[in-house]
């Protein structure tokens, strides 16, 4: 069975940086597709970026773009999610998820926003906690 551990969320200030990691076990990074997914107090989980099983392609949802970048290290079978410039409405709990192959992936989008559904994705961590304040 898969699972997904976060890990490096915290405060930071507006305009600062955090670097958010998702360590998967119980599979190999080839055959998931990973997203990145938030959740706010009282708002719905929102898609902000997702990375393909072959590690090529890379999309990005409209508050993630420019400023956010996932990637990942086959040799830890980690994912990564550097966020630059936060802001405040970037506040949230982050979570990371995985799908199989199988039953989809994170294709192309050709430049276009990314908007990812949670329930495409079958295996979830617990979260992690980024607050962005003064």
């Amino acid at each position: 069975q898969l699972q997904l551990v976060e890990s490096g969320g915290g405060l930071v200030q507006p305009g600062g940086s955090l670097r958010l990691s998702c360590a998967v076990s119980g599979g190999s990074l080839d055959y998931y597709g990973v997203a990145w997914f938030r959740q706010a107090p009282g708002k719905e989980r929102e898609g902000v970026s997702c990375i393909h099983s072959g590690g090529g392609n890379t999309n990005y949802g409209d508050s993630a773009k420019g400023r956010f970048t996932i990637s990942r290290d086959i040799a830890t079978n980690t994912v990564y999610l550097q966020m630059n410039s936060l802001k405040p409405e970037d506040t949230a709990v982050y979570y990371c998820a995985a799908v199989h192959i199988t039953l989809k992936d994170c294709y192309p989008t050709f430049g276009s926003v990314w908007h990812g559904k949670s329930s495409d994705f079958a295996s979830w961590g617990q979260g992690t906690q980024v607050t962005v304040s003064s």
